[in-house]
């Protein structure tokens, strides 16, 4: 399945799922699939210290739901989008798929 197949697949279970994205979007780096219907997605924080004239380096973890299972792999880049709470931990929800690990361009 390539990425625009995979895009329209995530378009369509969206809707489905009645998540509707609104908010920030942010493009991450997928660390973990190891939970049920969650990616866990990995993005870079770069703050600048005029003081100290230093950049900081940090990174953000964030639970992302994956609508309709799918198929999602570690070491995606993906972009995720602010939604309603779906429980705890989880209001973003994949809305595409930037760049699949192991695929050139």
């Amino acid at each position: 399945m390539n990425i625009n197949e995979l895009n329209a697949k995530l378009a369509e279970a969206i809707k489905a799922e009645h998540l509707l994205p609104r908010g920030m979007k942010l493009v991450g780096k997928v660390v973990s699939t190891k939970r049920k219907k969650t990616a866990t997605v990995e993005r870079p924080l770069v703050k600048f210290y005029s003081k100290y004239n230093r950049w900081a380096y940090s990174r953000s973890k964030l639970a992302a739901h994956i609508p309709a299972d799918i198929p999602i792999r570690e070491g995606d880049l993906v972009e995720i989008q602010e939604t309603r709470k779906i429980s705890k931990t989880k209001n973003w929800v994949v809305t595409r798929v930037v760049k699949r690990e192991g695929e050139d361009a």
